[in-house]
């Protein structure tokens, strides 16, 4: 069986959005909430690698590339939400949050709930601004080729 190309993109999302947060881990940069705006550029690649895939197929129509790059945006970000949601109760939960940046969305001491659907919106919220930027990007290029 062969993975839809929004499907194997949002996975490789989640690997890079994965990989990046365990080296901020490793090297104990979790704590610095604005390295979290790289994750950005994370969703951009998977998102960019749909849109190279369809324009290579010759599928240039706006919405239907729109769509197609939302959804890839948006496997990326759930897929990395429930890995988090395993990472954070296997480094204890609610105890675990506590150790991460405190300046978050809901202030104070967030539950590992709170935490995880804080950055849900967060990533949703990012992953909508890049699939837009980047529309008007694959726009501009194919519309100056003409």
């Amino acid at each position: 069986m062969r993975l839809t190309k929004e499907i194997s993109n949002g996975i490789l999302i989640f690997f890079g959005i994965s990989f990046f947060f365990l080296m901020m881990e490793l090297f104990g940069f979790s704590k610095i909430i604005y390295l979290r705006i790289l994750n950005a550029a994370i969703i951009y690649y998977g998102v960019r690698c749909t849109l190279k895939s369809n324009f290579k197929d010759d599928e240039t129509g706006y919405v239907t590339n729109l769509i197609s790059a939302g959804l890839t945006a948006f496997i990326g970000v759930f897929l990395s939400i429930l890995g988090l949601t395993g990472y954070l109760y296997l480094q204890g939960g609610d105890d675990y949050v506590g150790q991460l940046s405190g300046e978050f969305i809901f202030g104070g001491n967030p539950t590992a709930n709170q935490y995880l659907l804080g950055l849900f919106f967060e990533g949703i919220a990012s992953a909508v601004i890049v699939v837009f930027i980047a529309m008007q990007l694959w726009r501009n290029k194919t519309s100056s080729s003409d």
